[in-house]
C-alpha cells in the first residue's frame, strides 16, 4: 500500500496480459483468476474496484463484473460495503473439492485404461516429463501446469463428455490446491504418475483405480498438513 495525494492506493503485484479480442470484464477476469491461482493475489488480499481499474487501466464496470464471476468460482468473497477479497484456502473446502475430484478421476483412470491410444498414452508420458523436468528446476507454475495436463488426457481418454465438464467446472479450485500442494512437493507425487501410467500401459483399470485413489488421497493429506504448519 502507498500513499498518493492523501489517500491510500493498494499496489497489485501481478503481470497484465491483454486481449483486443476478449470483451474487458473477460480480460479483467482473467488476469485476476490467474493472479489468484499462482498466488500473486494473497487469501484475504481486499480487491478494491478503483485501485482495480487503475491497475488494469479499465473503468470499473467489468471490474465489478468480474469480481462477480470470480465469485461464482469461489475464489473471491463479496463483502456489503467492504468490497471484495480473496477467499483463503479452508481445509473443509480442501476435503470437499478433493473429495469431489477424487470420485471424477476414478471413473476416468477406469475408462482410460481401456480407451487410451498410443498417441495419448505418448502425450500422457510427455506431460510427465515436463512435470519432472519443471519440479527439478522450482518452476512449480510449470510443474502445476504440466500436472494439469497430465491429468487432462486421462479425462479426455474416458470419452465422457460430462465428465470432462463437470472437471471443468471445478477446475479452478483443483489448480489453487494443486499449486499449493506442489510447494510441499514429495517424490512420491512422481510414483504415483508412473503407477498411473503403467496401469494405463497394461490396460488394468483395477490397479489404475488403486493408484488414482492413493494419489489424490496422498494429494489431500499433504496439503493439510501443510496448512497446519
Amino acid at each position: 500500500i502507498r500513499r498518493v495525494e492523501g489517500e491510500f492506493c493498494m499496489e497489485y503485484k501481478f503481470e497484465v496480459n491483454a486481449n483486443e479480442y476478449l470483451p474487458l470484464r473477460e480480460v479483467v477476469f482473467n488476469n485476476l483468476r490467474d493472479a489468484i491461482l499462482k498466488g500473486q493475489l494473497k487469501p484475504g488480499e481486499r480487491l478494491l474496484e478503483n485501485h482495480l481499474a487503475d491497475k488494469l487501466g479499465v473503468s470499473r464496470t467489468p471490474v465489478r463484473e468480474a469480481l462477480r464471476m470470480l465469485e461464482q468460482e469461489n475464489l473471491v468473497e463479496l463483502i456489503p460495503r467492504r468490497g471484495a477479497q480473496v477467499l483463503d484456502i479452508s481445509a473443509e473446502d480442501i476435503k470437499n473439492i478433493l473429495e469431489i475430484r477424487s470420485a471424477l478421476e476414478v471413473v476416468s483412470i477406469r475408462h482410460a485404461c481401456q480407451k487410451m491410444d498410443n498417441d495419448s498414452l505418448k502425450e500422457l508420458k510427455k506431460h510427465n516429463a515436463e512435470f519432472e523436468a519443471a519440479f527439478e528446476a522450482r518452476d512449480y507454475e510449470g510443474v502445476a501446469t504440466a500436472d494439469e495436463k497430465f491429468h487432462d488426457v486421462i479425462f479426455s481418454a474416458a470419452g465422457n463428455k460430462r465428465l470432462v465438464v463437470i472437471i471443468s467446472n471445478i477446475q479452478a479450485q483443483v489448480y489453487r490446491y494443486r499449486m499449493a500442494y506442489l510447494k510441499v512437493y514429495e517424490t512420491k507425487t512422481a510414483v504415483h504418475h508412473r503407477n498411473i501410467i503403467e496401469a494405463i500401459e497394461k490396460h488394468d483399470a483395477a490397479l489404475g483405480e488403486k493408484v488414482m485413489a492413493e494419489h489424490i488421497e496422498h494429494q489431500t493429506q499433504v496439503i493439510l498438513k501443510s496448512l497446519k504448519n
